[in-house]
């Protein structure tokens, strides 16, 4: 998957907009167009394609447990955020469910 497909499979059907706070060359921040919260953050670690989402915590362990692509968040919440790797073992429709979900819960 690339950055491109990844912020559409983040922006599908949502009231929401990416831009770069860090500049062209930076992470994408996925944000609700209404409130201008971030759902997502879209970047490259250590060569690989990341996203940051927010989770409940129960459900963050359960991601976690489940896939090795999916770890505590890199640079936020531990407890509340998860770093998904995109090209590893995460079924696409699991990332779908884990990118709405971190829609709803900063709505």
């Amino acid at each position: 998957m690339t950055k491109e497909e990844l912020i559409t499979l983040c922006l599908n059907g949502k009231k929401a907009c990416a831009d770069t706070p860090f500049g062209a060359n930076g992470a994408t921040a996925v944000r609700h167009t209404q409130n201008g919260k971030w759902f997502a953050l879209i970047f490259v670690l250590e060569g690989k394609l990341c996203v940051n989402l927010k989770c409940q915590p129960v459900k963050a362990d359960f991601w976690r447990s489940v896939y090795h692509g999916v770890q505590p968040a890199w640079h936020m919440n531990k407890t509340h955020w998860n770093k998904v790797e995109m090209d590893t073992d995460v079924l696409p429709c699991d990332l779908q469910e884990m990118i709405n979900d971190s829609y709803a819960l900063t709505k």
